[in-house]
């Protein structure tokens, strides 16, 4: 059923950069003397900065004010940030939609900052885009809010809407928000209770209304 409104995820969904915030993380964390464990990308995925600043201060003892950490870490990643692509799939769909009209939001865990850049270097921005980040809510992700906002911003009903997420933070949000959520890990994974799991670009066409 084709959807009045597509709400996407940008990091891991539109963009391949989950490896870039992987790497910006513990390249700062090194700086500080800290060696972060194998699996700390994982546990992370999808959250936004502050809760995973909170788990890094409570578990690893990091002392560095949250202002500066946050800094540094958004410093590497804007020096690589030009080397990012697409997600393979992911921007052929979104401009399929916008050709026929289909309203779209980005809706993200990350700050403006990283949201802009990643937008531009993947061709998507233009004026009047609309854009959720965590600068624009009070909760993010698992929160519904950020999603709720983008319908508002959209003027559509939630239930009207669809959400592209790679995460079961996103996704889970989502499905809290009463949108139909579609859950299109990186690497195959059970989706959220109450989410559709989707498996490939065009997989996800289908279920966009676009076959």
């Amino acid at each position: 059923m084709m959807p009045q409104a597509v709400f996407w995820d940008m990091d891991g969904t539109l963009i391949d950069s989950e490896p870039l915030h992987e790497q910006a993380l513990v390249a700062v964390l090194k700086s500080l003397g800290i060696t972060p464990p194998a699996d700390l990308h994982d546990r992370v995925l999808g959250i936004a900065a502050f809760p995973v600043y909170e788990m890094l201060h409570d578990e690893f003892g990091l002392k560095l004010a949250f202002d500066d950490w946050i800094v540094r870490k958004y410093v590497y990643y804007m020096e690589h940030v030009g080397t990012l692509k697409p997600r393979p799939g992911a921007v052929e769909v979104f401009r399929d939609l916008r050709a026929q009209g289909t309203q779209q939001a980005v809706v993200s865990n990350s700050d403006r900052l990283v949201v802009e850049a990643n937008m531009r270097v993947i061709g998507i921005d233009r004026p009047g885009m609309k854009t959720v980040t965590r600068n624009d809510v009070r909760l993010g992700k698992p929160d519904p809010e950020p999603f709720l906002r983008a319908a508002w911003l959209a003027e559509v009903d939630p239930s009207g809407a669809c959400v592209v997420e790679d995460s079961w933070t996103g996704a889970s949000a989502g499905v809290a928000a009463g949108m139909r959520t579609l859950f299109w890990p990186q690497q195959p994974a059970e989706a959220p209770p109450g989410a559709i799991y989707v498996a490939s670009a065009e997989e996800l066409r289908g279920h966009l209304g676009l076959d």
